[in-house]
């Protein structure tokens, strides 16, 4: 089981794996624009998308909008063209313009920094929020998908029955020196390794921690 015990040792060792893969693509636009607001967008774009295709539809987007006030400027058509085939991309457009003018209307342009405030946004949930916090502005919070509600309960770390309770059971356990790095890590283990069905444990560095929860089949 992972415990805190050795939740450094495991949280040391992912570091060191996930070198081996590719990073999220939202990590990647945070590094490369530093830019609040297109850390939502494309946060938002991410959502039960694929990376490659939330790659592609954020650079086309921001090519014709990058700031709220440009967003509002485009049609809901034109959102949609430049981020199809992004999953629920017509929800998407209208959530995306939406949050645009409320930007303008109640933050004078800018991304709040906050979980509350965020979480008025059109289409921003707590996962979006939290991403945004760490990405965005380098602030303490714990994004949760469904990579790491997996992972997390198969390690036995925690027992929770969604992304949200694992969210509120890592801010009360999980040392906060590892809030902004363990969606990184667990989103990249989870695609390449510790997958749903058949996971890879017999290539998995941290097997020997892993509680297993729930584990059928592996390879």
């Amino acid at each position: 089981m992972v415990t805190n015990e050795n939740i450094d040792i495991v949280i040391k060792i992912l570091k060191k794996e996930i070198k081996k893969y590719k990073e999220p693509i939202v990590g990647v636009i945070a590094k490369a624009t530093k830019d609040p607001f297109k850390v939502l967008i494309s946060t938002m774009i991410s959502l039960r998308t694929k990376d490659d295709v939330t790659t592609e539809a954020s650079k086309r987007l921001f090519l014709l909008a990058g700031s709220p006030a440009e967003m509002i400027k485009l049609t809901d058509r034109a959102i949609e063209k430049a981020i199809y085939p992004a999953g629920f991309y017509r929800v998407k457009a209208k959530a995306i313009k939406k949050t645009a003018g409320m930007l303008l209307e109640n933050f004078g342009g800018k991304v709040p920094d906050t979980l509350e405030e965020l979480l008025t946004l059109s289409g921003v949930g707590r996962k979006t929020s939290n991403l945004v916090m760490i990405l965005g502005f380098n602030k303490y919070g714990i994004c949760v998908d469904i990579h790491v509600h997996r992972i997390t309960n198969r390690w036995g770390y925690v027992k929770t029955k969604n992304p949200e309770k694992t969210e509120f059971a890592l801010r009360k356990k999980l040392p906060k020196k590892h809030w902004k790095i363990i969606n990184d890590l667990l989103v990249t283990y989870g695609q390449n390794l510790c997958h749903p069905v058949s996971p890879k444990c017999t290539r998995c560095k941290i097997a020997g921690y892993c509680g297993r929860i729930g584990v059928t089949t592996k390879r």
